[in-house]
């Protein structure tokens, strides 16, 4: 065998170990939120049969956010003690077990509990993903971060999309079968992440093992908010618009504004791929993300009209994945030795909040007697999204 050969033998060798790369790592970042978002579109349907109320709804969308805040910290130091591997596959199978348990549950209470099981396994998995786009592709880590955050995005869409017009009506309309319908992706991805993943060990000293945040540091709760009240109205807009629509009038387009909410985001992605670094330092973007915000919003409220309802989700989810996508650029922010710990810190400030905004929305559900007060709470978040990017110095640092 030739030279040439042998070099063309093993540059096809390093492409195909490349694609595999690539395709686990999208695979797995849609597992971080395709069980989550399955949840939206059946609602009304698990409200009427579990007999849940406004509260227990807040709860049910409230928990992953409990869980991502509770182990931010404990799930980084988990990838150090069982390893990088270990912790995908378990993280994936813990997901893919708590989000079919839900479909057997008979209560609220035991569908809290699956749902705290799903969501544990999202926390292990979260912070795994840029450890794995460091050691699997270390020389295309900004590829390997938008392929596994593209893949995330499209999860977030597709269970919103194709749930009510045609999963749903393939499955006899039954919301049970359903979510083990969305479960099953995950159990295929932690075989092929088992059977595929690239065997690089991981070097020394590069996982944080030890540092706790300073939680005296205030860039922590800004930035923590500033996350909150992104994440926050993005959950809460997912959970209690199906509701809001149906006792409108406007039951029809739960599907299509779903769609929109999850879909719009994606638009945002695209085009911060070519100008997000010449907006970087700058806060008029954070501004504008809270204008379309209050935008959207005011037109969830006032339109009447399905067509209304669908453009005006997909107005909110633009603005909520353009605030998002820029505000993970912040932690240049930080030190270089601190990122690890108080990245966590900022994870647990952010969902911590979202959590709470969530609760608070369908409290106000309760309390008034109707849906479309669960929206009454995230008329604020607009300027809160505002102050908290304008309190911070987003000036370059050396």
């Amino acid at each position: 065998m030739s030279l040439s050969a042998t070099q063309e033998g093993v540059r096809g060798a390093e492409r195909s170990t490349v694609f595999v790369s690539l395709l686990l790592l999208w695979l797995a970042g849609a597992g971080l939120r395709l069980t989550i978002l399955a949840i939206p579109p059946v609602i009304p349907m698990i409200r009427a049969d579990l007999g849940l109320g406004g509260t227990d709804v807040g709860i049910l969308g409230g928990i992953p956010m409990a869980l991502f805040a509770l182990a931010a910290i404990p799930g980084s130091l988990l990838i150090a003690r069982l390893g990088l591997l270990r912790t995908l596959v378990g993280g994936l199978m813990i997901i893919g077990l708590g989000s079919a348990l839900r479909a057997v549950t008979g209560n609220a209470l035991s569908l809290f509990g699956a749902t705290v099981l799903m969501s544990f396994g999202i926390a292990i998995l979260q912070p795994a993903m840029p450890a794995a786009v460091r050691l699997w592709q270390p020389r295309r880590i900004g590829l390997a971060t938008a392929v596994f955050t593209n893949g995330m995005l499209l999860a977030e869409t597709l269970p919103t999309a194709l749930t009510t017009h045609h999963v749903l009506p393939m499955l006899g309309g039954n919301w049970r079968a359903d979510l083990v319908f969305w479960s099953l992706p995950l159990a295929l991805t932690a075989l092929l992440v088992l059977m595929l993943a690239p065997r690089a060990e991981e070097p020394r000293g590069t996982t944080a093992t030890s540092g706790w945040p300073n939680w005296r540091d205030s860039l922590i709760w800004k930035l923590g908010a500033l996350f909150g009240v992104l994440n926050g109205t993005y959950y809460a807009a997912n959970n209690f618009l199906p509701d809001l629509l149906i006792s409108t009038g406007r039951g029809e387009a739960v599907g299509a504004a779903l769609a929109a909410l999850n879909g719009g985001q994606l638009p945002a992605s695209f085009l911060l791929l070519f100008i997000a670094q010449r907006l970087e330092g700058r806060k008029w973007p954070y501004v504008a993300s809270a204008v379309w915000m209050a935008m959207a919003l005011a037109g969830l409220a006032l339109t009447t009209t399905s067509t209304g309802a669908v453009l005006s989700a997909g107005l909110l989810g633009f603005a909520i994945g353009w605030g998002f996508i820029l505000a993970l650029t912040l932690p240049r922010l930080l030190r270089p030795q601190d990122v690890v710990r108080t990245s966590a810190a900022v994870y647990t400030v952010s969902y911590g909040c979202g959590m709470a905004l969530s609760v608070i929305c369908g409290a106000a559900w309760d309390w008034v007697g109707k849906p479309s007060m669960a929206f009454a709470p995230l008329t604020v978040c607009p300027f809160l999204l505002a102050g908290f990017a304008l309190s911070l110095h987003l000036g370059r640092k050396a």
